[in-house]
């Protein structure tokens, strides 16, 4: 690896840093509609379930509020992806800088 491509790597942890900072309410989990039934009868209801501190909950929600944890949700997974992303980024760029200092010093 070269410097410049410690500088691109340096520009994408950036650009990352950036996307994470536009990032605004998020939670994590799954939305679902379930269906209570008794007899021949149906109700819907919506329910968010996901893990914490180890511990697996599920809460329930009212419609009116189900969009907007669907955007929690969704937020959320974006955050994970964009975490992993930043420290793959990281990693090569510990490596590179580590490269290049054994280069400079051999020489």
């Amino acid at each position: 690896m070269t410097n410049k491509q410690a500088e691109a790597l340096i520009s994408k942890i950036k650009d990352i840093k950036e996307e994470l900072s536009q990032i605004e309410n998020m939670r994590p989990g799954s939305v679902t509609k379930q269906f209570y039934k008794r007899g021949d009868k149906k109700w819907p209801y919506w329910q968010i379930s996901y893990t914490q501190n180890k511990k697996s909950k599920t809460e329930y929600l009212k419609d009116e509020f189900v969009d907007e944890i669907k955007i929690e949700v969704k937020n959320y997974k974006k955050f994970k992806k964009l975490i992993e992303k930043l420290v793959e980024f990281n990693i090569q760029l510990s490596k590179e800088k580590l490269s290049i200092l054994k280069n400079t010093s051999k020489n």
